[in-house]
Protein backbone atom coordinates (compact mmCIF):
# COMPACT_ATOMS: atom_id res chain seq x y z
CA UNK A 1 0.00 0.00 0.00
CA UNK A 2 1.30 3.45 -0.81
CA UNK A 3 1.61 6.02 1.92
CA UNK A 4 -1.16 8.59 1.91
CA UNK A 5 -0.91 11.92 3.75
CA UNK A 6 -2.78 11.84 7.08
CA UNK A 7 -5.52 14.27 5.99
CA UNK A 8 -6.18 12.40 2.78
CA UNK A 9 -6.28 9.01 4.48
CA UNK A 10 -9.17 10.10 6.71
CA UNK A 11 -11.09 11.25 3.63
CA UNK A 12 -10.34 7.94 1.92
CA UNK A 13 -11.54 6.01 5.00
CA UNK A 14 -14.82 7.95 4.92
CA UNK A 15 -15.23 7.19 1.21
CA UNK A 16 -14.53 3.49 1.74
CA UNK A 17 -16.93 3.34 4.71
CA UNK A 18 -19.72 4.77 2.57
CA UNK A 19 -18.84 2.40 -0.25
CA UNK A 20 -18.82 -0.61 2.11
CA UNK A 21 -22.23 0.32 3.50
CA UNK A 22 -23.64 0.68 -0.01
CA UNK A 23 -22.16 -2.60 -1.24
CA UNK A 24 -23.43 -4.47 1.82
CA UNK A 25 -26.91 -2.99 1.42
CA UNK A 26 -27.02 -4.03 -2.24
CA UNK A 27 -25.23 -7.40 -2.12
CA UNK A 28 -26.06 -8.53 1.40
CA UNK A 29 -24.09 -8.56 4.63
CA UNK A 30 -22.77 -12.09 4.02
CA UNK A 31 -21.61 -11.54 0.44
CA UNK A 32 -17.99 -11.69 -0.65
CA UNK A 33 -18.24 -8.17 -2.03
CA UNK A 34 -19.35 -6.88 1.38
CA UNK A 35 -16.45 -8.63 3.12
CA UNK A 36 -13.97 -7.25 0.58
CA UNK A 37 -15.32 -3.72 1.03
CA UNK A 38 -14.87 -3.92 4.81
CA UNK A 39 -11.36 -5.37 4.33
CA UNK A 40 -10.48 -2.24 2.36
CA UNK A 41 -11.75 -0.07 5.23
CA UNK A 42 -9.71 -2.06 7.76
CA UNK A 43 -6.54 -1.74 5.67
CA UNK A 44 -6.91 2.03 5.49
CA UNK A 45 -7.57 2.25 9.23
CA UNK A 46 -4.45 0.17 9.89
CA UNK A 47 -2.40 2.48 7.66
CA UNK A 48 -3.77 5.54 9.49
CA UNK A 49 -2.84 3.96 12.82
CA UNK A 50 0.65 3.16 11.56
CA UNK A 51 1.16 6.74 10.36
CA UNK A 52 0.25 8.05 13.82
CA UNK A 53 2.88 5.78 15.39
CA UNK A 54 5.72 7.04 13.21
CA UNK A 55 7.65 9.43 15.42
CA UNK A 56 8.98 12.51 13.62
CA UNK A 57 12.74 12.99 13.80
CA UNK A 58 14.10 15.59 16.17
CA UNK A 59 16.67 18.22 15.15
CA UNK A 60 19.62 16.09 16.25
CA UNK A 61 18.44 13.07 14.25
CA UNK A 62 17.99 15.26 11.15
CA UNK A 63 21.47 16.71 11.68
CA UNK A 64 22.98 13.23 11.92
CA UNK A 65 21.14 12.13 8.78
CA UNK A 66 22.74 15.07 6.94
CA UNK A 67 26.14 14.71 8.66
CA UNK A 68 26.73 11.03 9.45
CA UNK A 69 30.50 11.53 9.90
CA UNK A 70 30.14 14.26 12.55
CA UNK A 71 31.80 13.29 15.84
CA UNK A 72 28.58 13.61 17.84
CA UNK A 73 26.77 11.30 15.42
CA UNK A 74 29.21 8.40 15.51
CA UNK A 75 28.03 5.11 16.92
CA UNK A 76 30.61 2.91 18.57
CA UNK A 77 30.27 -0.86 18.97
CA UNK A 78 31.23 -2.09 22.39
Amino acid sequence: MTTTPAGNIQEKIEEELESARTVCDLKGATSGECAAAWDAVEELQAEASHQKQVKPKNSFEKYCDDNPDAAECRIYDE
